[in-house]
């Protein structure tokens, strides 16, 4: 049996991992690759097997990073049944047709623009048509149900306490008298989080799939990021700013109105203040996530389903306004009353999201809390490590309002709960692959596991494929450095934009103050001086971007 681990190998998006037996070809999720432009590209490559081959799919959860390509699977001839929890099915359906759409918007925009210049026609990677035809092939099941594929091959799918309805994947393999048993961890959860139930303990497998996002770091507490949210919400509007949250719209969004309703029913004290301040959902994929959310209670947790029982709407409350339409989305932007917005998408690099940060980053009276990981390469992880510009549709749009990270919120284990769950195994997996980690978290939580259980763990670094038998790496591809060498290129493209903007407005403000001051000869050659800078920054952008094509 092999193993080939085609995304979430070199980051944390796209996640992809083909499982070869003497018989069956089997795909554990398909995700979309997000991030920076180069990373971004690996969507519209070829699959690295061929589509039609595929006899199943299994799918840990909904998030785009990993279902997001399942339409371009289908598309290219994938016919096969992709088996995932009943709740996963729901929102898979919903996300995927928002993708579809959002891809079909994103190629009429570049459209409109490359006929300008003469472009190529940009074609969608799929459509929401597309998308649409997948539910089809969706095959949905319920927690614990011992489901047998094929005389082979059996599947359970145990909570695992990320989002709505995802899943810790247990997989028995029998190829001719041996059974196998392979565990995926899917994306993990943390405990004691709020409408969800605590990841499911597992404790025996042969060889282990395990995510490490956040293998590196420890959480702070949840009520602490809580508390936290609600001084900066209360500090933001008494200086008459709104607070923009941006938020992935499924389980992120839905605990987020749950921390809020809380919040607005239990502090008295702030009642006068708490009533003027209107809680905006603008997200209609985030809309319709809620709904689904309240349509499958049955996997909530103990407390959340005891206040359902109890009469109460854990997932509206007065204040709160979800908007549909794209004329409420921009009058969010118009109306000065201050107020808090959550939008998606979480890393923002598309949505409705990217407007609220176009009208409120230049703005030092706003508040930007990040509550979810920022990949590298997004837009999100740049507002976040301190850029002082960021470029929205096309503008520099310069970096004043407060940013703030809490990472309470996230719905990724920490260390200390990756190193928990391990522990429940009775005995170390013959191999431990890590996955869907940035190089640094991979590394950091291989020592802790090491350090603290003994177990020894394999690195997942790069597009790579492993025999399970001999336990051996049998190939690679180098796609790391490649990618690494082009997102290096596109940063210096960026430098450059800024730098060339930078030098603008050194020269606006310059003629500005020396127009009355100096004689007109010497204003002339200030100016020349300033615009000869601005050509070499041009000329030095013209040589990276021919260096870019050639490589």
């Amino acid at each position: 049996m092999n193993i080939k681990f085609l995304g979430a190998a070199m980051s944390v998006t796209g996640s992809c991992h083909l499982v070869t037996t003497d018989k069956y070809k089997v795909l554990l999720d398909c995700g979309m690759f997000q991030g920076s432009e180069a990373m971004e590209e690996l969507n519209y490559q070829e699959f690295a097997f061929d589509p039609s081959e595929i006899d199943f799919m299994l799918l840990s959860h909904a998030h785009i990073d990993h279902s997001g390509r399942i339409p371009l699977l289908v598309k290219r001839g994938f016919e096969g049944r992709i088996y995932c929890t009943d709740a996963t099915a729901d929102l898979a359906d919903i996300m995927l047709q928002d993708s579809g759409n959002i891809h079909e918007r994103e190629a009429e925009w570049a459209n409109r623009k490359g006929q300008r210049s003469g472009k190529e026609t940009v074609i969608p990677l799929y459509t929401q048509e597309d998308a649409a035809a997948c539910a089809e092939q969706f095959s949905p099941a319920i927690y614990g149900q011992l489901i047998q594929i094929n005389p082979d091959i059996s599947v359970r799918f145990n909570d695992a306490g990320h989002i709505l309805g995802s899943s810790i994947v247990e997989l028995w393999i029998r190829e001719g008298e041996a059974i196998t048993k392979l565990v995926y961890s899917g994306d993990l959860g943390v405990k004691n989080k709020e409408i969800i139930k605590d990841p499911t303990m597992i404790e025996e497998a042969d060889y282990l799939i395990m995510e490490a996002t956040y293998g590196d770091r420890v959480h702070e507490s949840n009520r602490e990021s809580v508390q936290r949210l609600m001084q900066i919400i209360l500090k933001t509007i008494r200086r008459g700013g709104n607070v923009v949250i941006p938020s992935f719209a499924v389980g992120r969004t839905q605990e987020l109105i749950y921390e809020l309703e809380l919040f607005y029913e239990e502090h008295e004290e702030h009642r006068r203040e708490l009533d003027k301040i209107m809680v905006y959902v603008d997200s209609p994929l985030a809309t319709s996530a809620t709904e689904i959310f309240r349509r499958n209670s049955q996997v909530f947790d103990e407390e959340t389903r005891k206040r359902i029982l109890e009469g109460e709407d854990i997932l509206d409350f007065k204040n709160l306004k979800f908007t549909r339409t794209i004329e409420e989305s921009k009058m969010l932007n118009y109306d000065k009353s201050p107020k808090i917005i959550i939008s998606s998408s979480g890393m923002c690099d598309a949505g409705r999201i990217k407007h609220h940060l176009k009208h409120n980053l230049w703005n030092p009276k706003s508040s930007i809390v990040f509550v979810g990981y920022q990949a590298e390469g997004t837009l999100g992880r740049s507002i976040q490590d301190g850029d002082r510009y960021v470029n929205i549709f096309g503008e520099d749009i310069r970096v004043k309002a407060e940013i703030h990270s809490l990472e309470g919120f996230s719905a990724h284990a920490d260390k200390v709960f990756l190193l928990e769950w391990l522990s429940a195994f009775k005995k170390a997996p013959r191999q431990i692959f890590l996955v869907h980690g940035e190089e640094d978290a991979k590394q950091a939580f291989a020592y802790a596991v090491k350090d603290e259980l003994g177990y020894e763990c394999t690195i997942v670094e790069d597009v790579s494929e492993y025999n399970l038998e001999h336990g051996e790496l049998v190939a690679a591809e180098a796609l790391r450095s490649a990618i690494g060498a082009k997102e290096q290129m596109l940063k210096i493209k960026e430098k450059l934009s800024n730098v060339r903007n930078e030098i603008g407005a050194v020269l606006k403000n310059t003629n500005r103050l020396i127009a009355d001051k100096l004689p007109e000869e010497k204003v002339i050659e200030i100016s020349n001086l300033a615009l000869e800078l601005e050509k070499a920054a041009i000329k030095l952008g013209a040589a990276v971007a021919d260096q870019e094509d050639q490589e």
